[in-house]
């Protein structure tokens, strides 16, 4: 029976939905193939092991557990395991540095290695391999905080447009902006997050996902649909808001369907992605324009996540996904 080592928390903004992430995969994985041992990551970064009820997880309320102990050599502890599934989404765990240190000691783990995660949680430098793969992306600037100039960014983009931190996940940092005031607020509350800075023009469009699994081939799933509560899908109406929706399938003409497809296997090998990601794709129906959103390396895995729905829907179910990550380690 193999070990693994599941990963969840760490220093990142995202830490309470990768410990509901964690929760959906304890409660889904085949016990009666692999031995789970937990580790949660706290924001100061030391390591426990967790073995407690999954409540304290659901509350992102796992350090009040009285069953944790903490790790007190973590290289040592991981050359027990078989395979590691990091399920650390955001700065720190998402963006390459934890996969760089497990490909350091050659541990076995799940997921995107280290470039193509770094790569894939920095939106500016994707933006860059995206462009030269001659993928359609919505216009679009960068800069680093503070050195930017209003006159460029109304120049080039107009209003409104959308504000986001380069580095980040779960929408986290991002809002739109109608005009100069709130432009500089904007920038201001994305650079709380990452100095590097991303701004979009904003666009009337349906936002679409699909999924793209690893099993000997390259899968990609059926395309599922947000309809956001909100203007568009931030943080709220992605896990506060009961109002936002999801249609899967996505009710969408065959030619733009394949194309998505297309366009995301071609976002994922030319990042040199391996396991599994989300890819997000804005559609302007008026002008019959597919735009690619970003790419995500480690996507949620909670009861609400896209990646594991649209999966689900195409008749993998969550024990099986689970399965073919693992084995494809």
């Amino acid at each position: 029976m193999k070990k693994i080592l599941l990963l969840f928390g760490g220093n990142s903004t995202e830490h309470y939905i990768s410990c509901l992430s964690a929760k959906t995969i304890i409660e889904n994985i085949d016990k009666s193939k692999y031995e789970l041992t937990t580790v949660g990551i706290d924001n100061e970064n030391h390591w426990y092991v967790f073995d407690d009820d999954l409540s304290f997880l659901e509350k992102g309320a796992w350090k009040e557990s009285e069953n944790i102990h903490l790790i007190s050599n973590v290289v040592n502890y991981l050359s027990l395991f078989d395979v590691v599934f990091p399920i650390t989404h955001g700065n720190n765990g998402e963006d390459g540095k934890l996969q760089g240190f497990l490909d350091f000691f050659g541990i076995k783990y799940v997921g995107c290695k280290t470039l193509a995660s770094a790569v894939g949680m920095d939106k500016k430098i994707a933006k860059m391999i995206f462009n030269e793969l001659k993928i359609p992306q919505v216009p679009y600037l960068t800069f680093t905080f503070p050195k930017y100039s209003f006159k460029k960014i109304i120049k080039d983009l107009g209003f409104p447009v959308i504000v986001k931190p380069a580095n980040g996940g779960s929408s986290i940092g991002i809002s739109k902006a109608r005009n100069k005031k709130e432009l500089v607020d904007s920038i201001l509350e994305a650079s709380s997050y990452d100095k590097k800075i991303i701004i979009e023009k904003f666009i009337t469009a349906r936002e679409l996902e699909c999924s793209v699994l690893e099993d000997k081939k390259l899968l990609v799933s059926s395309i599922g649909e947000i309809i956001s509560a909100n203007e568009f899908y931030d943080y709220s109406a992605k896990y506060e808001s009961e109002e936002s929706k999801t249609i899967i399938p996505a009710i969408l003409p065959k030619k733009i369907s394949n194309t998505i497809k297309d366009i995301a296997k071609l976002a994922f090998t030319g990042i040199d992605g391996s396991g599994y990601a989300r890819v997000d794709f804005f559609y302007d129906e008026e002008n019959n324009q597919i735009y690619l959103n970003e790419i995500n390396t480690i996507p949620g895995f909670t009861n609400i996540s896209m990646f594991p729905k649209l999966l689900m829907f195409d008749s993998i179910s969550l024990p099986e996904i689970i399965t073919i990550l693992i084995e494809n380690a």
